[in-house]
């Protein structure tokens, strides 16, 4: 079969049609990889720890509250004997006999314990020789004295009797002269005889009062002497007697534990004897509390479900590991089964109660000091470190001043793991 023959060849040239590129599906995948990672971005911003992480279940919070600001505080305090009468040895020695035993209720005067000191005995027969010289001395110096005053009140006696026989003989001659049978100058040899008897007379006479004045003086200087004498062997017959040592009160006889043999020295603690029918409370209080607690401060000592009136009686302001003491005595009756040593809660009141923005008091306040506290977020997932100031204080509230609304949430437990965070992630 013969076809038909075309003049030219046939080529598909006219039958194609030029089509535009497109880019959108580019763009909508470009857009969906985006919009992918962005969302990957904030899921993992969202998602991503800001903050020290923290165990939710290991924190303990609490809600500011306004209410009313109990300004007390609680301690614990401890029963002492309201007096106590320290016993300390005076005298050194060896114990020779012990008559008591710690614990032992003793009247005043009982005998403790006796003290053996050979050098007070050798000191107590040195003073009494002593004694008895000076005795001794005093004596020949007062029979001394007697002779002395013999021997002038005969010269004076003799003295007085010759002025006598001079003014009588003087008298006969001056009539004598008158009469013209004696010369002038045997009248004036008579008269210079009365003068000179007068004037023996004189002598004899300040003579003796001078000597009788020194040797007097003599034994006074002597005799306080001896009364010094007497009063050092008294003295030391009082420390010998003090060998034998005596309760000097009546009480309980505490921390006595003396042996016979031991040695005891001057000043060494031997024990107390303490009161034992009357008691006052004692007890350690948080330095920041010094301030605040007066002598005159008002408080209640609880025991066996029964309140007793107290009242601050002493404060020591030395401080030691952060606390210092203070003591309490009843206004009224005390517990009557109260031994020493017992412990009471007892709740001393600082001030009256007002109303103020109140936290728990908790171990935060100790880590922070009570300048900031970390305050957790609306979510409830998070907490922030705030600076706060607080107020007054007590065993189980803190008044908070300033950095704090009511309703805010805050971290009250302790603080010591955080460190210096300031933000706070809970888990």
């Amino acid at each position: 079969m013969n076809h038909p023959k075309t003049p030219y060849a046939i080529s598909g040239t006219a039958m194609d049609i030029a089509v535009p590129k497109s880019y959108r599906r580019q763009i909508i995948a470009a857009g969906s990889a985006t919009l992918a990672v962005l969302v990957m971005v904030i899921a993992a911003w969202y998602w991503m720890p800001r903050g020290l992480q923290v165990e939710a279940a290991e924190v303990r919070t609490a809600v500011v509250a306004q209410g009313i600001f109990l300004n007390d505080m609680v301690v614990r305090a401890n029963a002492i004997p309201l007096n106590s009468v320290i016993l300390d040895a005076v005298e050194s020695g060896r114990v020779e006999d012990v008559f008591v035993r710690d614990g032992t209720v003793v009247n005043k005067g009982t005998p403790l314990f006796r003290l053996s000191n050979p050098q007070r005995q050798i000191e107590l027969l040195a003073r009494q020789s002593d004694q008895a010289t000076q005795i001794s001395n005093i004596s020949n110096l007062r029979a001394a004295l007697e002779v002395s005053k013999t021997d002038h009140e005969r010269r004076l006696s003799d003295l007085q009797f010759n002025v006598q026989q001079e003014e009588k003989k003087y008298a006969r001659n001056k009539k004598l002269a008158q009469q013209g049978f004696i010369s002038t100058a045997a009248l004036e040899d008579s008269e210079d005889m009365l003068t000179q008897q007068h004037h023996a007379l004189d002598q004899e006479q300040a003579r003796t009062g001078e000597e009788m004045e020194i040797k007097r003086a003599g034994i006074t200087q002597m005799e306080q002497a001896n009364a010094r004498l007497a009063s050092g062997l008294m003295l030391l017959n009082a420390n010998i007697d003090a060998l034998t040592v005596r309760a000097p009160t009546t009480g309980r006889l505490t921390d006595f534990h003396l042996q016979v043999g031991e040695a005891v020295a001057p000043n060494q603690h031997i024990g107390r004897i303490d009161d034992p029918n009357r008691f006052k409370l004692s007890a350690a209080v948080d330095e920041y509390y010094l301030n605040r607690v007066t002598v005159g401060r008002q408080g209640k000592a609880q025991l066996n479900e029964q309140n007793f009136s107290v009242e601050v009686s002493r404060v020591y302001p030395q401080i030691d590991k952060g606390q210092f003491t203070i003591e309490m005595i009843f206004n009224a009756d005390q517990p009557v089964q109260l031994n020493p040593g017992q412990s009471l809660d007892t709740q001393i009141t600082l001030g009256d109660p007002k109303p103020a923005l109140i936290l728990p008091t908790a171990s935060f306040v100790s880590d922070s000091g009570g300048a900031w506290v970390f305050v957790l977020g609306v979510n409830g997932k998070n907490a922030e470190r705030r600076n706060i100031k607080i107020g007054r204080r007590s065993n189980s509230q803190i008044e908070i001043v300033e950095g704090l609304k009511a309703g805010d949430k805050v971290i009250v437990s302790s603080y010591a793991g955080f460190g210096q965070a300031v933000r706070l992630q809970l888990n």
